[in-house]
């Protein structure tokens, strides 16, 4: 009994100032005068400050008319708008800063493609195996008679045999255009009816002259693809881009004489014919 009397007089004392601290009257009447009469004036003040302290105080603003949400939602958008106005400023002058560069720290333009300096053309030419010595004009005589010399050329990764007035198709050549006149300086064997004269690996001061006819493409080369039980087909095209050559000079090698041979008189080939007819 004098424990659950105890329980009691703890319950009634946390109720009582709970409702103290609310500043709100207590609602639990003690029929019991011993509960009462126990309370000291002293402990009580103590009793609610500590439990005032402890209990949550919440204020929630309350607005009386509808004006003052929408005032609010107003001014929020007001100031998303301004912001997203001063991003898109911001933005503006990010693409005005690039498009008058033109170019960013890696030589790459806007559209993806990489923007060559004279003197990187010159060099990757040269790593290929060519000169790029200009357009042919109309009063250049490139084209010559044919001479008993043949040269042994590197283009890339490919080696091509050559005489003069032959046509050989290369893989696309960059910074040349139809027409150019090109120099091939990976010159790695030459050759005529009196001497040869072979490279370790080029042959220096030797130079084959070549002159762009068109850029055309290779016959179309099909892949195709199978995984049987799977349901897998998968077919491509690849159709490979090309360069044109026309060889018109081989430099660095003596070349022969061309003597032309005497035609027979008709005389000679009336012999000839009476002597075979006989026969």
């Amino acid at each position: 009994m004098a424990s659950r009397r105890r329980c009691l007089q703890a319950l009634a004392l946390t109720r009582q100032a709970a409702n103290f601290a609310l500043n709100k009257p207590s609602s639990i009447s003690f029929p019991n005068p011993h509960l009462n009469s126990n309370l000291s004036p002293t402990f009580l003040p103590i009793f609610t400050q500590s439990l005032s302290r402890s209990l949550p105080q919440w204020h929630h603003p309350r607005f009386f008319s509808s004006s003052g949400k929408e005032d609010d939602r107003a001014s929020k958008d007001d100031s998303g708008v301004e912001e997203d106005e001063d991003e898109d400023d911001y933005d503006d002058d990010e693409v005005d800063y690039e498009s008058e560069s033109g170019e960013d720290e890696s030589g790459l333009r806007s559209g993806g493609k990489r923007v060559y300096t004279p003197e990187e053309k010159e060099a990757e030419a040269a790593n290929i195996g060519y000169k790029v010595v200009g357009p042919l004009t109309k009063g250049d005589d490139v084209f010559k008679p044919y001479e008993p010399v043949f040269a042994v050329v590197q283009i890339g990764s490919h080696q091509f045999k050559v005489s003069i007035g032959d046509a050989i198709f290369t893989e696309r050549l960059k910074f040349c255009e139809v027409n150019d006149k090109l120099t091939l300086n990976k010159v790695l064997l030459l050759g005529s009816p009196s001497q040869t004269i072979i490279g370790r690996p080029i042959v220096p001061d030797a130079g084959v002259h070549a002159v762009v006819e068109e850029h055309a493409l290779d016959a179309k080369v099909l892949i195709f693809k199978k995984k049987r039980r799977k349901n897998y087909r998968r077919t491509k095209g690849h159709r490979q881009e090309l360069t044109k050559l026309r060889i018109t000079d081989i430099q660095g090698i003596e070349k022969p004489e061309n003597v032309p041979a005497s035609k027979p008189s008709k005389a000679a080939k009336k012999e000839q014919e009476k002597v075979a007819a006989t026969a």
